[in-house]
């Protein structure tokens, strides 16, 4: 399907609202110039909008298939994936020392999100590879870093992340799958995953599984787990995929949606693996990747919506249905509901793309400067980019349904495609809800520091534009004024009571930093112009949201028992 990378955007949020300049100017990203970020961008819109978008149906119409114990791909993404390779897409954050380009993680989610947009179900694959890299890089021995991650990087070989069983879901302590030494070194796996995206494909030598399983004498529970590398082949002694592992694809998932990405149920039978990490500090290693991938999951919800908006607002401009206010303009975007829901969509764009931007800077500060109060915010912002992200995604996506309106429930207009490639992002990797669990609990073991330090920098960029802005300004610093007294509130509860309200504090959080976002556009645009306009439709309209998830914050948990289960049964 058609998409225009929004490249406009990218240059405008970088310069002038997540502060990358700060990320340029370390030494560790010096690279960074203007004129690499203009090449690193231009190329990959042009990847996205000549190659990758015109798989984005197929993928859809004909899904990977297993054939014979081997996974046929859909057609074309054998050679959209060599595309993206032979372009180092898969390596732009990795470690030069094993081919990367070492650039900031920055650069690589605005390059995720026009994948993405294009073609969701391939760009899954190098998304996977790169968490891959980024666990190896932080855990691994040196002959495993040697050996694999050159390979991932040249997108030889592909990873993915094992982590879900049948019987555990998100309890991953409950996991069954066990891992017994061999005496060389190596281990023998045996278990079965299920959900693993891309757990095969027909167009990369090798496929490596990091593999959580338990070791004789692990305790039970996540304190308990390793963490294994287990390849499909092992390689031989010059480093070449070699013999046939003992594994395979059980079965590959009948989906809702993401029909060209294989989620395959794996089978494990005492595969050889190699230990990364310590013994029993499995979790702990996978929360490398999984941290990474939370990040680009939440970008997806964001290519998503992008994707989503732009098919909408093709099709409200050309579709011509009654008589409208506007003068010169027949078509359904002239209506008062119809410009209600674009306008909408694009503030959300905005705002999630702007939040994601922000977590990705923070996660380049902190790696170059090592600041305690920059690994603060990228963890704050970590599950808040995730969850909004694709709550945005899902929102955005129907309401391009909406948009549509009967064509919208008609497959062959393709906008029902993007709802249901973009649902699943809000359930893998974490849920939302374990988001917002992570935001109120771990990320508040700070007592909130971390929150309070970006509440005051909203409110005090909100209080200097009150003279330029003062309607904007004075919503956007009350309603981040309640969010701080709505924090105070959250971290004097017991843990059971924070949940009860978490979603809604994570979405609160989510609205209040996006309409700071919007206000800073505004600042940065300097005139009553486009982006003042929408950062209007951001604060008057979505910004009062907020009021209604605070009230929920405060309220604790005990009325969501008093029902039995028999009365939830009645």
């Amino acid at each position: 399907m058609p998409y225009n990378a929004p490249l406009t955007e990218y240059r405008f949020l970088l310069d002038h609202i997540v502060g990358f300049d700060q990320v340029a100017a370390t030494q560790t990203y010096a690279d960074a110039s203007p004129d690499t970020v203009e090449a690193i961008l231009s190329e990959a819109a042009k990847l996205a909008q000549t190659v990758l978008a015109p798989l984005q149906r197929a993928g859809d119409l004909h899904p990977a298939k297993l054939e014979s114990g081997v996974v046929r791909t859909s057609p074309g993404f054998a050679e959209g994936y060599r595309a993206i390779v032979d372009g180092g897409w898969v390596s732009i954050a990795a470690n030069p020392e094993f081919g990367g380009m070492g650039l900031p993680m920055t650069l690589t989610t605005a390059v995720n999100e026009m994948m993405g947009s294009a073609c969701l179900s391939l760009q899954l694959n190098p998304l996977m590879t790169q968490g891959q890299i980024e666990a190896l890089e932080h855990h691994a021995s040196d002959e495993i870093k040697a050996l694999y991650i050159p390979k991932l990087i040249s997108g030889e070989w592909c990873g993915t992340m094992n982590l879900t069983e049948a019987q555990a879901g998100s309890d991953v302590g409950a996991l069954r799958s066990k891992a017994e030494p061999n005496g060389d070194g190596t281990y023998a796996v045996t278990g079965q995953k299920i959900y693993i995206s891309w757990g095969d494909n027909d167009f990369a030598e090798n496929i490596c599984h990091l593999v959580l399983a338990r070791l004789p004498g692990g305790a039970e529970g996540t304190k308990g787990i390793s963490l294994f590398l287990v390849p499909k082949f092992i390689p031989d002694a010059q480093g070449n995929a070699g013999a046939t592992n003992s594994l395979s694809v059980v079965s590959l998932e009948h989906k809702m949606g993401l029909h060209g990405s294989p989620t395959a149920i794996m089978q494990y039978d005492g595969a050889t693996g190699w230990l990364i990490g310590e013994p029993h500090k499995g979790m702990a290693a996978m929360f490398t990747m999984m941290n990474n991938a939370r990040l680009g999951v939440g970008v997806q919800g964001i290519s998503v919506a992008e994707g989503a908006y732009q098919h909408a607002l093709a099709y409200a401009m050309e579709r011509k249905q009654g008589k409208t206010p506007t003068a010169g303009n027949d078509a359904i975007s002239g209506h008062a509901d119809v410009r209600r829901m674009l306008t909408t969509m694009k503030a959300e764009v905005f705002s999630a793309r702007a939040i994601a931007l922000a977590c990705a800077v923070a996660i380049d500060m902190a790696k170059a400067t090592g600041s305690p109060e920059w690994k603060a915010r990228a963890a704050l912002l970590t599950p808040i980019t995730k969850a909004f992200g694709t709550d945005t995604g899902i929102a955005v996506a129907d309401m391009g349904i909406q948009v549509h309106g009967g064509m919208g429930f008609i497959e062959e207009t393709g906008a029902a495609q993007y709802l249901r490639d973009v649902r699943v992002t809000a359930i893998y990797e974490g849920t939302n809800g374990i988001q917002a669990m992570d935001l109120v609990g771990r990320k508040m073991m700070d007592k909130g520091e971390a929150a309070f330090r970006l509440i005051e920098e909203i409110e005090t960029n909100a209080h200097g534009v009150r003279a330029q802005y003062p309607n904007m300004a004075t919503a956007v610093w009350d309603a981040a004024e309640s969010l701080r007294e709505a924090t105070e509130g959250l971290i004097s509860q017991e843990m059971n009571d924070r949940f009860a309200g978490a979603v809604a504090y994570q979405q609160a959080f989510a609205r209040v930093l996006g309409s700071h976002y919007h206000l800073c556009a505004a600042m940065a645009e300097g005139k009553d112009g486009p982006r003042t306009a929408l950062a209007r439709v951001a604060i008057k309209r979505l910004l009062p949201q907020h009021k209604a998830l605070l009230a929920q914050v405060s309220l604790g948990a005990e009325e969501l028992y008093a029902l039995s289960d028999a009365d939830l049964l009645a």
